[in-house]
């Protein structure tokens, strides 16, 4: 490609809008361009990328006996309403009616639409397993677009779904996606880790991953184990104090004193409390009141730990939950947020097992401007319902091992799911095995955000001030910039080696313009190509000077140049 017929706009500013690098840069190289509040246009340096991302993903997922295929965008509500899932997915659920009043929703994923197809297509174990995916545009109104292509409301996704008779066939087929996926990010050239992750929305019956790009801008905390294998997002995340407790706390007091009432003017917060009553937060026991499905319950944890609504969510096996407002908090408790606490509370009390182990503990009243010392779990408030309902915190011993837990950031690339019967059961998607016996298909999903593959690689290629693609994402493997456009042997050479590489079916692009070499060299620095080919002074003598991607430049013969940019590409693709 020449550079000249390139549509190719540089900016020099960081755009005002843009807070992660990936975007920052990606917007500065003309790869992408904002059309509303996370949507965007692909210019042609962005759909470059694009298209070698999905050629790898295709030939991993053909390669693991996936079938491509491609669904509607607009989809009939009545599936979603079959599925259960209408009313829960919430507001991200982009809905419409046609003229005829009837209702659609855009596809935010595809599990009716694929269920429903597969149900009216096979009918029999002789036509199992099957595993079938798609690359398309996915639509979710996201409440707060933010980072570019790393959380918009219209993305590129490879959705796939396994159809399988039984769980052993799931499991399988669950590996097999696994170890495909492993695949692709690694010729991406990321740094990522897969981690044990939440269902979600997508929901499902058995074991979740996802797979992280590691980031400092990532909306993803990774807790993991430098001493063992153990990696999973916070939302699952356990701590070895917690993992596996049965729920029996021999620390639970039986007998002593009641419970003494302190008055504490306006002292809401638990850092207020902690010096009010020169204390630690760990001997607070912090009560928050959450509404799920439009029941509260009030969750209790320690003081100085952060409720995890996805471990409340799981737990009550809810589809929605979130915190309750400041006038139900008032009504189910009769007292403000910040003086509400489970003695005498007459919700169900959902605590953390480590209030429940705590012999006593501080915890609001009930009352206005009043808090309890000397509450004792299993006296003072029932241990009905216990479980795991915090965040853990760096330093604690992992589950697996004991060794100390560390914290990382990360990018959500893809997502695999054991989804079970949950999609079959509800949508009446059988099949007659061999026993003659009607069954519920065993489903799988697996999906990558190929938009957000293209922003965590470009998020890790930055180097210092200039792009570095990975060779195979990059636009072009080359980039042949003549320095002056005048001098003829430096066009002669610039043509020579533009038509080898051409020849050689490698992406070069040539910067052919009558432009100062500071404004090329500029240019190159965004376009990002991992090779650079200057020619210069030495064209004469038939050498270049090449800069490959570890940004150091050396004067070498033409014909090595090309050489090196073969073989790079040859071991790319």
């Amino acid at each position: 490609m020449r550079q000249s017929q390139l549509l190719l706009t540089t900016l020099r500013d960081v755009p005002s809008e843009a807070e992660a690098r990936s975007h920052q840069w990606l917007l500065r190289g003309g790869y992408i361009r904002q059309i509303a509040a996370g949507i965007y246009s692909y210019l042609p340096l962005g759909w470059r990328v694009l298209r070698k991302i999905e050629h790898m993903i295709r030939q991993e997922m053909d390669a693991a006996g996936a079938q491509e295929m491609w669904m509607p965008a607009i989809q009939p509500a009545e599936l979603w309403k079959e599925s259960g899932r209408y009313g829960a997915y919430g507001a991200e659920l982009i809905r419409l009616h046609d003229r005829q009043e009837r209702e659609f929703v855009l596809g935010p994923t595809h599990e009716e639409v694929i269920t429903s197809i597969v149900r009216n297509e096979i009918s029999s174990y002789r036509r199992l397993p099957v595993n079938l995916y798609q690359i398309q545009t996915k639509y979710r109104d996201e409440r707060r677009p933010r980072f570019g292509l790393m959380r918009g409301r219209e993305f590129l996704m490879k959705d796939a779904y396994s159809f399988d008779r039984d769980w052993a066939g799931l499991d399988a087929a669950y590996r097999t996606m696994y170890a495909a996926y492993e695949r692709i990010f690694s010729r991406c050239g990321l740094t990522f880790r897969p981690v044990e992750a939440d269902a979600g929305s997508i929901g499902g019956q058995g074991e979740t991953h996802e797979f992280m790009a590691l980031a400092d801008i990532g909306e993803d905390i990774i807790v993991s184990c430098s001493a063992c294998d153990y990696a999973a997002n916070l939302e699952r995340a356990e701590s070895g104090r917690t993992a596996g407790s049965s729920g029996n706390h021999p620390h639970a007091s039986t007998d002593g004193q009641a419970p003494s009432e302190v008055h504490t003017p306006n002292v809401k917060s638990i850092e207020e409390l902690s010096a009010f009553l020169r204390t630690g937060p760990e001997q607070i026991i912090k009560t928050l009141v959450y509404r799920a499905d439009g029941e509260l319950y009030a969750v209790l944890v320690r003081g100085d730990r952060e409720v995890n609504d996805t471990k409340v969510k799981s737990y009550l096996k809810a589809e929605q939950v979130e915190l309750a407002g400041a006038d139900e908090v008032l009504q189910a408790a009769g007292a403000p947020v910040g003086f509400v606490g489970p003695v005498g509370l007459s919700l169900n009390i959902l605590v953390d097992h480590e209030v429940a182990a705590m012999a006593e503990g501080i915890t609001g009243a009930n009352r206005i401007d009043t808090h309890l010392t000397g509450a004792r779990p299993g006296k003072d408030f029932a241990l009905e319902f216990t479980g795991d309902f915090r965040n853990v915190t760096e330093g604690e011993p992992c589950p697996r091992c004991g060794q100390a837990l560390e914290f990382h950031r990360g990018i959500e690339l893809g997502h695999v799911f054991k989804l079970g019967t949950k999609y079959s059961e509800a949508m009446n998607a059988t099949f007659l095995d061999s026993d003659g016996r009607e069954k519920p298909l065993v489903m799988g999903c697996y999906g990558i955000g190929v938009s957000r593959v293209m922003a965590a690689v470009a998020e890790q290629s930055i180097v210092e001030d200039r792009l570095v693609w990975p060779m195979s994402v990059a636009p072009f493997a080359a980039h042949i910039i003549q320095v002056s456009m005048k001098d003829e042997e430096q066009r002669a050479l610039a043509e020579q080696l533009y038509a080898e590489l051409g020849a050689a079916g490698v992406d070069v692009l040539l910067d052919d313009r009558d432009e100062r070499p500071g404004v090329k060299f500029k240019d190159a620095d965004l376009v990002g190509a991992p090779h650079r080919i200057i020619i210069g002074r030495g064209a004469a003598s038939g050498e270049i000077e090449w800069m490959g991607e570890d940004g150091i430049k050396t004067t070498i013969p033409a014909a090595e140049a090309v050489q090196r940019v073969r073989q790079a590409a040859d071991v790319a693709r």
